[in-house]
């Protein structure tokens, strides 16, 4: 079954809402193909091994997490930006990219499903009020060591979190919020969590969970955001009967 371009950007459209979000992206599509999208491939970011296989599946439409023409980046289309580029209109290829939208969705979104993942009981954005709300937090149904919740981020996500100990309380409350989140530890910490939980680390992060007694764990931008795309892809078949390859480009960082 096809649906029409125009169509499907609607809907997506409709369900995450980009305009609610101040975004560093343009959200929705990004790249125009063909009219008429029958096989969709989603991925985290739209990265040249991703357009590769997407062109191997026959795609009609590409959807990621992360695509082109973010803000503060050279406009110029050189390198490799000339070679995606490229790739995807003489293939005929659309191009759809949701960032804070597909972070944000309460049960699409990233952080929805990171949550979900990791078995968090009552897991919510803290301000529930706002729709773009990115910080999320649940308890665990077993308060845990800071080792032990690592090693279940390894297990659910295949691959090692990096641990920095906030001292030797046990976990109960925990927030997170995936990517390149690690500034919002400051607000994990004012909600009282005993953990917060990101994508990416930065140097003061360490001094912040050390300082403030709260365990932080770095489990891996790619890692954390797998997840929505994903589930975007699986939601548009079953609504529009779409053929959907999730394909995972790996990713340690």
């Amino acid at each position: 079954m096809s649906i029409p371009l125009s169509n499907l950007v609607s809907l997506i459209n409709s369900e995450l809402k980009p305009e609610q979000f101040h975004d560093y992206c343009p959200n929705g599509l990004q790249v125009e193909g063909r009219s008429e999208v029958t096989i969709l491939v989603s991925g985290v970011t739209a990265s040249q091994a991703l357009l590769d296989r997407a062109i191997e599946l026959e795609a009609d439409a590409i959807l990621v997490h992360h695509g082109f023409f973010w803000k503060g980046e050279d406009a110029r289309i050189t390198g490799i930006k000339k070679r995606r580029l490229k790739c995807l209109l003489e293939n005929d290829i659309s191009l759809l990219a949701y960032h804070l939208p597909l972070d944000a969705h309460v049960q699409l979104g990233n952080n929805a499903q990171l949550g979900r993942l990791l078995g968090l009981v009552d897991a919510a954005p803290v301000n529930p009020d706002d729709p773009s709300a990115l910080v999320w937090q649940g308890t665990l149904s077993q308060p845990c060591s800071g080792t032990e919740l690592a090693r279940l981020l390894e297990a659910r996500l295949g691959r090692e979190p990096l641990l920095i100990n906030g001292g030797d309380h046990l976990i109960r409350k925990v927030s997170w919020c995936t990517g390149a989140a690690q500034g919002y530890i400051d607000q994990a910490v004012a909600m009282q969590a005993d953990a917060f939980i990101s994508g990416e680390i930065s140097e003061p992060t360490v001094h912040s969970a050390r300082e403030n007694g709260i365990h932080y764990f770095s489990a891996g931008h790619h890692a954390t955001e797998r997840y929505g795309v994903k589930a975007l892809g699986e939601w548009l078949v079953a609504d529009c009967g779409l053929v959907h390859h999730f394909v995972d480009i790996d990713n340690p960082v």
